[in-house]
């Protein structure tokens, strides 16, 4: 699978990324075995970038992909993790179903973007991956912590990325604009931008990425699929983990219809749709089950020829200006 170089570091990722949110049983319990078979699937299709965090499942998402990980040639693969959020014991028991995920409460997260709290998040994380450095390690949703993100949190990354610890620095946000401002404002190697570039929305194309583009700051993009919508639009299918409104169900069935005219699935124009801009190096997508990785990979490879993105520009279903994917050969 092709692989691309993140901003101006050393740091490669694959155009196709293993997003291990749902192996931390984020809506739906996983067992270690499916999960493990999830990561061996993805590792046998190409895929060479893998993305967790503490959050996912507290800490779970992070053990079971370094469980598989460790028995894979190190210098192959990239890992991302993220820190913003740390992971305290708790003596609350039952289960944690307040962001979605269905685990033992044995531990509770708490907001923490101070130099020492990121610090320790790293170093906690590599103890449950069992690894001994961070390839990525993304500011993961500060939205309400912007100026300690960028006042404390950066500024101990970027040290500890001259230390080697980590290999790069990225932000990871479900909005455009702030990471925009970390564009300008500090070194980043990487944006995660999840949900807001895709055939549905494009408000990442109004500032941050030709912003990225111009400092030479790479962007992954997340949602893909705008979390069901894109993938099998149908009435009760969910748009940013909510019931999709009428009016957006009615536009992904008119681009699904247009996709099926040309002979192409839906879910390989979305998966490709991001690759038309420049800044975009990666499209992470989260898989729970070994079938979901092969078909994003089998997606992610689909013929999809320059007349279908031209026919939904005519249609108005993506602006005339919007840059996508040259037809290979």
């Amino acid at each position: 699978m092709h692989q691309n170089t993140l901003g101006r570091g050393p740091v490669r990722v694959s155009a196709l990324a293993f997003g291990a949110a749902a192996i931390g049983n984020l809506f739906t319990q996983v067992t270690d075995t499916e999960a493990e078979q999830a990561v061996t699937a993805a590792w046998e299709a190409g895929v060479r970038y893998f993305d967790t965090a503490p959050h996912y499942g507290l800490g779970l998402s992070e053990r079971r992909l370094g469980t598989v990980l460790r028995g894979l040639p190190r210098e192959e693969y990239t890992i991302s993790t993220k820190v913003g959020r740390l992971l305290e014991p708790s003596d609350l028991g039952g289960d944690d179903l307040a962001n979605g995920f269905a685990v033992p409460a044995t531990h509770r997260r708490r907001w923490d973007f101070s130099a020492e709290g990121v610090r320790r998040s790293i170093e906690d994380s590599l103890d449950r991956l069992g690894l001994d450095r961070i390839d990525i390690a993304y500011l993961h949703d500060p939205d309400d912590h912007l100026d300690q993100a960028i006042g404390e949190a950066y500024p101990e990354l970027a040290r500890m990325r001259a230390e080697g610890l980590v290999g790069a620095i990225g932000v990871g946000m479900n909005q455009a604009e702030a990471p925009a401002r970390f564009v300008r404002e500090t070194d980043l190697d990487v944006v995660l931008l999840a949900g807001r570039y895709t055939l549905l929305d494009q408000r990442g194309l109004v500032e941050l990425l030709p912003l990225a583009e111009r400092h030479g700051v790479s962007v992954v993009v997340g949602g893909a699929f705008n979390s069901g919508l894109l993938a099998d639009p149908k009435p009760g299918a969910t748009f940013d983990y909510a019931a999709a409104p009428d009016e957006l169900l009615s536009r992904a069935l008119e681009l699904k219809e247009v996709c099926e005219r040309h002979g192409v699935p839906l879910r390989a124009a979305a998966l490709q749709f991001p690759f038309g801009h420049p800044a975009v190096a990666s499209v992470l997508v989260g898989t729970r089950t070994a079938g979901e990785v092969r078909d994003a990979a089998a997606m992610l490879h689909h013929p999809v020829p320059d007349l279908l993105w031209a026919e939904l520009k005519e249609r108005g279903l993506l602006p005339e200006d919007v840059p996508t994917p040259r037809e290979a050969g």
